[in-house]
């Protein structure tokens, strides 16, 4: 079969023709009709973010995975051939947390196999397309609003960088009620993309006034809670001077770069936290997935553009460039 492989001591792209897994006790093997591609990604080929755990030299990239069923192991429980599933975008390993696409090898690929107790069960009324996003590009900023976060109905939040992460925070921080919702990007198109997901105020990151006019959509009171989607170190510090007491920044893009706090007797008197969030709990995918099916959701908006694996070095480029501004690119074996 093909696949998008990742050789890690050179960061070398290809697609490359492998061998077929076979499924053992316990998995399944799924026909990949979607998988998308992430800035995690994008950190991986470019060298800031290394797996902990992959055995190997190299990895099939590719943690966003929808498909059907192809093939079942000895045990394959209640997943039957042609059944429509989402891939978790990773999997515990003696209480360990491996990432898919990562750690082990992904969806980038005609086929992926999978552990059973990771699928999830996708209506045929969401396109799979949209269900690949679910785990990660949606997924996590839902662990990061609801769990890591704690954003309760009526807080004021502040979310900073409005890609694909920050484009559904945005959604999903309108979902449960928090207001106002404030959107900080320097690029105007994402701006424009945050108040059509539900953000009541969209700025830019170099406006002199940003404190100002933070300060007054909160009444004075500073944001209860600010996400940092971006991953980077300037966001985070500008995140800190507008949060209120007992704030919570949230540090959900990845960066590599170390973290200063600006005005540490601030941060101290005003009793704020500074919170690591990665990945979201196990009943995130399928919440999101109920939700998504009763139409209180919609990822339509979602997909960018839809793209063959031959094109996965492209579409790496785009998402990395922000190239026509993608939320999402998927790619399609």
């Amino acid at each position: 079969m093909r696949a998008v492989r990742l050789h890690l001591p050179t960061r070398t792209l290809s697609v490359e023709e492998v061998e077929r897994p076979v499924p053992g006790p316990g998995q399944v093997l799924v026909k990949v009709e979607a998988a998308g591609v992430c800035l995690s990604d994008v950190h991986l080929i470019e060298g800031s973010l290394t797996p902990l755990y992959l055995p190997g030299e190299s990895v099939t990239l590719g943690h966003e995975v929808a498909g059907t069923v192809a093939e079942s192991g000895a045990e394959p429980g209640r997943w039957q051939v042609g059944d429509r599933v989402v891939l978790q975008a990773g999997e515990k390993r003696d209480g360990i947390t491996w990432t898919r696409g990562v750690d082990y090898d992904g969806g980038w690929a005609e086929y992926a196999l999978a552990r059973v107790d990771t699928l999830f069960a996708l209506p045929d009324s969401i396109p799979f397309e949209q269900g690949s996003i679910i785990p990660d590009a949606v997924s996590t900023p839902w662990g990061a609003v609801t769990t890591t976060g704690g954003v309760r109905p009526a807080e004021p939040v502040g979310v900073w960088g409005v890609g694909g992460l920050g484009a559904h925070g945005v959604q999903l921080l309108r979902a449960i009620g928090a207001n106002p919702i404030v959107a900080v990007d320097p690029a105007p198109a994402a701006r424009e993309r945050a108040l059509a997901f539900g953000a009541d105020l969209a700025l830019d990151s170099a406006d002199p006034e940003l404190a100002a006019r933070i300060g007054a959509a909160t009444g004075g009171a500073g944001l209860a809670a600010a996400f940092d989607f971006a991953g980077v170190p300037a966001v985070r510090e500008q995140a800190m001077t507008v949060l209120g007491a007992h704030g919570r920044l949230v540090l959900v893009g990845l960066t590599d770069q170390p973290l200063t706090v600006p005005d540490s007797i601030r941060f101290s008197y005003l009793q704020q936290q500074i919170l690591g969030h990665y990945g979201s709990e196990d009943a995130a995918v399928p919440q999101l997935i109920a939700l998504a099916a009763g139409g209180r959701l919609d990822f339509s908006r979602s997909v960018s553009e839809v793209l063959p694996l031959e094109r996965a070095a492209e579409a790496v480029e785009r998402l990395q460039t922000k190239q026509g501004n993608p939320i999402r690119l998927i790619l399609k074996p």
